[in-house]
């Protein structure tokens, strides 16, 4: 964890709170979802602003339903908890729960940084690039390089379905490849957090520049990317 981004706040009751990047993006979302409403486009496909705070107060207070997020002979069951968690709770209660960390990510601010920073940041930008007029945020410099190491970290998984080799670069600095070893390869250049968006499958949100041979920057333009 960023030792800039900790910050500890005492308040008068005794209670302390963590300031993390996790934390910074949860509340930057959760504004957001209270302005929009709960029909608001986000870029998750068929999902409105009240479909995905659900998933996100899923994710974090039904660790029965977390499996099926990421494993597909499990997802019939998520999808199920997360419509009775919709049908259930009024929206502007979704983003209150969602607006603090869930289960275990509530008790170890570390690992609700570890885990959720780029989750929370990627929706952040599912529903904010989902909107008219938006625009690329200026990161703060310690967020950008957080996002860009977890990037190059977690690249090969990210790209695993890439059609053709990719070489991720970084403005600030920064390379790393994702996607097959062998054969073409085109070039993704881009800030940090536009790299992650583009990893996670949202390329025609992503204000990324690519090179290469143009069928294979179409190919990776459509490819189904992400963890």
């Amino acid at each position: 964890m960023s030792l800039s981004r900790l910050i500890i706040l005492l308040f008068p009751t005794g209670r302390v709170e963590y300031v993390t990047h996790a934390r910074g993006e949860r509340t930057a979302l959760c504004d957001l979802l209270d302005r929009l409403g709960p029909d608001a486009p986000t870029l998750c496909a068929g999902w409105t602003t009240s479909d995905l705070v659900t998933h996100l107060v899923v994710r974090e207070r039904r660790p029965d339903a977390m499996p099926g997020i990421a494993l597909k002979p499990l997802a019939g069951y998520t999808a199920s908890v997360q419509r009775r968690m919709k049908a259930g709770h009024p929206y502007p209660e979704l983003v209150r729960l969602a607006r603090r960390p869930g289960g275990v990510y509530g008790l170890l601010p570390a690992l609700d940084e570890a885990v959720n920073t780029l989750e929370l940041f990627v929706h952040h930008e599912d529903v904010r690039r989902a909107q008219p007029s938006w625009e690329p945020r200026e990161l703060p410099a310690d967020l950008d390089l957080l996002i860009w190491k977890r990037v190059a970290a977690g690249a090969r998984l990210m790209l695993r379905k890439a059609p053709v080799g990719v070489v991720l670069h970084r403005l600030g600095g920064g390379v790393t490849l994702g996607g097959p070893r062998g054969g073409a390869r085109v070039e993704v250049t881009g800030r940090a957090g536009e790299l992650l968006m583009f990893c996670f499958g949202r390329q025609s949100h992503a204000r990324v520049d690519l090179t290469g041979d143009p069928g294979d920057i179409g190919r990776l333009r459509e490819a189904s990317l992400g963890v």
